[in-house]
């Protein structure tokens, strides 16, 4: 049996090495392009920095300052490096290891334990010794790991990448958010001025006793209303300001004074090359860090595979001894040593199995997660695609819209001086001018949010 042993265990691990050889780890071929229209273009999208297509050089400096100061990137970069400490040690196991040692040695042997009786004797020498042990890799156990740890410091160089584009992307959402709700208010600070001139135009006519008081009372009241908006819209401003410092790794207030003065949105409207979905299979780090997960995943797997083998070691020894530390360096007070060994563990209880599928079973999760997360990143671009598009739409239609809101106002509010309409055409009119514009600016700040995430969603460019 024993004779037969080694060929017995090789033919299980060419089985087991069948059983595990690299497929296809997609599910299914990706698209060949994008479901969309004239607004995004099928050429690959463009490396350099998306941000700076906005013409905001404020915008441009908040994203230098975060990702140099940004708290998650800075964990990020502190995985790295445990990450490549962890490669670097499992690369030193393909290294001899030498151990120097020096030292003086005092002895008594008892005299109790001589067959002749004689008196103990004492002894001393001094000594010298450089030993080496080396564990020859001969089938690539050692290497495997290696690989495998290799592979997770790629990955987490990966993630890195993917905590700059998230990065990149909150700090461009937030700071149009911000755009938009200082848009907003600038609405309702317009609006209010106007409401409190048709308010006075009330105020008036009742004095001279063509109305009644009621249209000094709705007049004051839609006047009122658009002032109590006023201070909730201040604090989602101080919130998204705020919010911004959290990522620039600053404390509330250090950047008020750049963020407070307010700027209109950026009018940015136009095509966007989105390449066709198997660039993201190269552009998007999270994906590039599932597909090392399993490169890493496969090496261990073989690793496992291969501890079915033996392993040899080659240990040696070289040194000096003598009694009088005079003599220690002499040729004849040399000593030395050399032992190649094998060991191959025949039996371990089923412990090498349960290693080996366990390393399997971890494969294939990796597998499942790297095909999840290109599902979620064709998920991702598809709907930005969709969410940017119909903003655009919809911000021709509400321009539209609020062109006409303002004429309608105009018009009622002539025909009311001359008292040729109630009161409550201007009502609606006010109330609806103010909706319309609302419902544009933030219609804008939203077809902005959506091109973010869409350059997020494509990966690449930060």
């Amino acid at each position: 049996m024993k004779k037969f042993l080694p060929t017995i265990i090789f033919l299980f691990l060419v089985a087991i090495e069948a059983a595990g050889q690299k497929r296809d780890i997609l599910m299914e071929p990706l698209p060949h392009e994008w479901s969309g229209d004239e607004m995004f273009i099928q050429a690959p999208p463009d490396d350099s920095f998306w941000w700076s297509r906005f013409d905001d050089p404020l915008l441009d400096s908040l994203i230098t300052i975060a990702t140099e100061r940004n708290l998650s990137a800075m964990t990020a970069i502190t995985n790295i490096r445990i990450a490549k400490a962890g490669w670097r040690t499992a690369q030193s196991a393909l290294l001899p290891s030498l151990d120097l040692s020096a030292g003086w040695t005092r002895e008594k042997s008892s005299g109790n334990l001589s067959q002749t009786g004689d008196a103990e004797a004492w002894y001393g020498y001094f000594s010298s010794m450089l030993e080496m042990n080396w564990q020859v890799d001969i089938f690539g156990k050692l290497f495997k790991r290696a690989l495998s740890q290799k592979r997770d410091f790629q990955a987490t160089e990966e993630e890195y990448k993917a905590v700059l584009l998230t990065l990149c992307a909150e700090v461009a959402s937030n700071y149009f958010s911000l755009r938009e709700c200082q848009a907003e208010m600038a609405v309702l600070r317009k609006n209010a001025m106007s409401q409190k001139e048709i308010m006075e135009i009330t105020e008036t006519r009742y004095e001279s006793g063509l109305v009644s008081k009621l249209d000094v009372a709705q007049a004051k009241s839609v006047y009122y209303s658009t002032l109590s908006s006023i201070p909730a819209m201040q604090s989602n401003i101080d919130q998204y300001i705020n919010a911004i410092s959290v990522l620039l790794a600053l404390y509330p207030g250090q950047i008020d004074s750049k963020l407070e003065k307010e700027a209109p949105l950026p009018d940015y409207v136009e095509a966007v090359a989105v390449g066709v979905p198997a660039n993201l299979l190269l552009r998007r780090p999270d994906i590039r860090a599932a597909e090392l997960s399993i490169a890493s995943k496969a090496s261990m797997l073989g690793a496992t595979k291969r501890d079915w083998l033996p392993s040899f070691y080659l240990n040696g020894s070289i040194g000096f001894t003598a009694n009088n530390l005079n003599k220690l360096m002499r040729e004849k007070s040399m000593a030395w040593e050399i032992a190649p060994t094998m060991t191959w563990n025949l039996f371990s209880g089923g412990s090498k199995l349960s290693a080996t599928y366990a390393a399997k079973a971890e494969l294939e999760q990796s597998i499942i997660q790297f095909n999840n997360t290109v599902l979620t990143a064709l998920q991702e671009v598809d709907n930005a695609m969709t969410l940017y598009k119909n903003a655009i739409l919809t911000i021709g239609t509400l321009k539209e819209t609020v062109k006409q809101g303002e004429e309608t106002l105009a018009l009622s509010l002539e025909l009311y001086k001359q008292g040729l309409t109630p009161f409550q055409n201007v009502l609606d009119a006010q109330r609806s001018l103010l909706s319309y514009q609302n419902n544009l600016v933030r219609t804008q700040g939203y077809s902005l949010t959506a091109l973010v995430q869409l350059y997020k969603a494509l990966g690449g460019g930060w």
